[in-house]
This record gives C-alpha cells, sequence and structure tokens, in this order.
C-alpha cells in the first residue's frame, strides 16, 4: 500500500468539492475553482471532510498512480484555498525585468528583450528590477511559468550570473588559474 496514498487529505470548511461518476474532481474555494480528470483506476471517496483515495486492484499501474491521486488533490485543496507562489531573482549587471500589461520583459543580457505573455490564472509582480514574484492557485502553471522564466537564461557557474529560483544554491567553479 502506497504510504503517501492511504493518507487521507483534510478538506477545509471554506472548500467544497464535487466528484462526477467518471472521476472528475472539481474543487471550489475562496481563490477560484480548480477541475481535474483522474484515472478509473482509482476510487475517490468523500467522507466526514476528508477525501480517501483506493486503488481498485493491485497492477503496478495502479499502485504507481495511488499516491500521485492523493497528492494532487492536495494540491488543489491548498491551491484553491491558500493559493501558490514561486519567487525568482535575477543576478547580472544590467539583468532586469518588468511589467508591461499582462506580459513581463526580461533584458537578460540578450541583444533584444525576451516578452512572455502570462497566462491568465497566474499574476506576475516585480517588486524590484531583479525579483520576479509568480502567484496562481494550480500548483503545476506556477512552476511552469517559473521553470519556463529561468530556462531564458539559467545561472552560470562562474560568476553565479542569470535567473535563479530564491534559494537555489548555484555551485561555483573556480576560473582559470592565474599564469606562470
Amino acid at each position: 500500500m502506497s504510504r503517501i496514498g492511504k493518507l487521507p487529505v483534510s478538506i477545509p470548511a471554506n472548500v467544497t468539492i464535487n466528484l462526477d461518476p467518471n472521476n472528475l474532481v472539481t474543487v471550489k474555494g475562496p481563490k477560484g475553482e480548480l477541475k481535474k480528470q483522474f484515472s478509473n483506476q482509482i476510487d475517490i471517496k468523500i467522507e466526514d471532510n476528508t477525501v480517501k483515495v483506493n486503488r481498485k486492484n493491485d497492477l503496478k499501474y495502479s499502485r504507481a498512480l495511488h499516491g500521485l491521486t492523493r497528492a494532487l488533490l492536495s494540491n488543489l485543496i491548498e491551491g484553491v484555498s491558500e493559493g501558490y507562489n514561486k519567487k525568482l531573482e535575477i543576478v547580472g549587471v544590467g539583468y532586469k525585468a518588468e511589467m508591461r500589461g499582462r506580459k513581463l520583459v526580461l533584458n537578460l543580457g540578450f541583444s533584444h528583450p525576451i516578452i512572455l505573455s502570462v497566462p491568465a490564472q497566474i499574476s506576475i509582480s516585480t517588486p524590484t528590477p531583479n525579483q520576479i514574484i509568480i502567484q496562481g492557485i494550480d500548483k503545476e502553471l506556477v512552476g511552469m511559468v517559473a521553470a519556463k522564466i529561468r530556462s531564458f537564461r539559467k545561472p552560470e557557474p562562474y560568476k553565479g550570473k542569470g535567473v535563479k529560483y530564491e534559494n537555489e544554491y548555484i555551485k561555483r567553479k573556480a576560473g582559470k588559474a592565474a599564469g606562470k
């Protein structure tokens, strides 16, 4: 039995969950509404302000889905009640970010600025030119947008220049050895 999958997920008072017969889960809360389709290999039951996840059989595929389904349900509930955020830092001389309407403009040392259209479910703010805060209710989408922004200029190991997560550690390398 999955150690994560057998744990029940508690439902806060301000969150409602609807379950369709074909495992379409709709979660509504103060921050918004999320829908997710789950596999028919998994039984999802709502009992006494908790959600319980059980698998129908003991096949390898079902065992793999057991813990995953429970974790995804937990993420949906946490997203609509509290939301998620990721913080990125920009390191480098002349590197900066700014919001122009629903577009994020990044100057990362290239000959042109990088313009990223922000999805409707995500809000991005730039409190300082070298800090980006990404907020939303869908954990997967917040993480994907953060990874996309980071992919434009990953931190390099010599000076640490680039876009990095707030608490990310960059393993540094020594530069060239001094001449003779």
